[in-house]
Parts: C-alpha cells; sequence; structure tokens
C-alpha cells in the first residue's frame, strides 16, 4: 500500500471488508443498481405462485403484499408488530401508524390499508397463532416473537426472488412497483411522498418508472 496514507488504507480496507461480506451473504459479486427493479403483472404472479408452494407461505405471501400494497421499506415492514396492525378485538386495522423509530426517516406515519390488503391481512391472521400481541406480526423460528430485521428481510427476499425465477429483483421492488403502479393511475406526486414516507417529492420522483408503453400512450394524448 506504498503512497497511501493512514486514513486511505482504512478506508480502502473498510471497502474490501464491505465487498467480502456482500459476496458472503449473496452468494456471488453484488451488482451496482441505482434503482429497484419494478415488477410487471406476470412477475408479481410468478413470485406468488412460488411462494405458495413453499413453507410459511401465509407469511411469505403477506410480506410480499403488505410491501406491495402499501409500498412499506423492507425495515418497516420487520419492525411490524401484530398489535401495530391488529386491533384489541383481533380485528386488522384499516389504518395504522408507524411509529418514528420503525421508519427510515425517523417521522411517524400513517398507513392506509387497502380492501385488497385487508383481506390478505386477515387471511394472514386468521392462520396464525401469536403467542403475543407485542410480537413481530411477522414470525421468524427465533424464540420470542424477535421476527426479522431489515437485514434478514432483505436476505429472505433477494433468494426468494432468484428461487420464484425473477432477475434482477431486490427487497425494494415491491416499494418502487408501488410507487410506480399509482403514478400510472396519475395520483399526484405529493400524495405518493405522502404515502411513502418520502421528505421530499424529488425523491419520489426517482422512485416512478417510466416504459416505452407509457410513453406510447402520452403521445396519442396530444
Amino acid at each position: 500500500m506504498w503512497g497511501l496514507n493512514k486514513k486511505e488504507v482504512v478506508k480502502k480496507n473498510k471497502r474490501n471488508y464491505a465487498k467480502r461480506l456482500a459476496e458472503h451473504w449473496l452468494g456471488r459479486k453484488p451488482k451496482m443498481s441505482k434503482q429497484a427493479k419494478t415488477l410487471t403483472p406476470q412477475e408479481q404472479r410468478r413470485v406468488l405462485d412460488y411462494i405458495a408452494t413453499r413453507p410459511h407461505a401465509a407469511r411469505n405471501r403477506a410480506m410480499f403484499m403488505i410491501m406491495f400494497l402499501a409500498g412499506l421499506r423492507v425495515g418497516e415492514t420487520a419492525a411490524l408488530l401484530v398489535s401495530d396492525v391488529v386491533d384489541e378485538k383481533g380485528q386488522v386495522r384499516r389504518e395504522f401508524v408507524l411509529r418514528a423509530e420503525q421508519t427510515k426517516g425517523g417521522q411517524a406515519r400513517t398507513v392506509f390499508v387497502s380492501d385488497r390488503l385487508h383481506k390478505e391481512l386477515t387471511r394472514y391472521i386468521k392462520a396464525t397463532e401469536f403467542e403475543h400481541r407485542y410480537h413481530k406480526l411477522f414470525y421468524t423460528q427465533k424464540k420470542g416473537g424477535a421476527g426479522f430485521t431489515a437485514n434478514t428481510l432483505t436476505q429472505h427476499f433477494y433468494h426468494l426472488y432468484r428461487k420464484a425465477g425473477v432477475d434482477g429483483a431486490s427487497s425494494h421492488s415491491t416499494r418502487r412497483t408501488f410507487i410506480t403502479n399509482l403514478a400510472e393511475q396519475g395520483i399526484s406526486v405529493r400524495v405518493l411522498a405522502s404515502l411513502a414516507g418520502h421528505r421530499s417529492i424529488a425523491t419520489t420522483q426517482r422512485y416512478i418508472d417510466v416504459n416505452d408503453d407509457q410513453k406510447r400512450k402520452a403521445v396519442e394524448l396530444v
């Protein structure tokens, strides 16, 4: 490391360690991507069909759907408690609050539950036995209701997408697809930013995917 000062050596070692750690967990060299892949309807169906054939199908489907239909981040999904989503009577709430400590930006926000998501979560709650209301909503094999962490849930979906045959998808794909789908239906970027928990609409705009089919439809409006 001739020619490098002490700070540069430390910085280089940290980069190498991060690279080796990623290769260990992912089983390959990580590919850097500016944006998460958006999922086509066919890919969404492929993922759900694969989930249905595997153990813990109800849990995995509910996790996928809450990110796909409510735009939750993977860390927010992992942080959910049963009591966040289910009221004292055992019913799925029509809206619930993500506390500041559960969100990436440290700002609490309300998550609105659509009819479709309400049915999905109700099905999961009825199929699952929870020991305590204050345990994690999405269980793992760990004792004490510890559930997933943001990192373990990210790895979980990475392997799930690979095995389902959906190349290039990540745990962030459902969130980006949620935002893109609403944008395509004409929902304003300010509403999207609020739903996504973005402080800046510029951040939300970077999530919105644009494809050739959309551009073809756009020019026909002129």
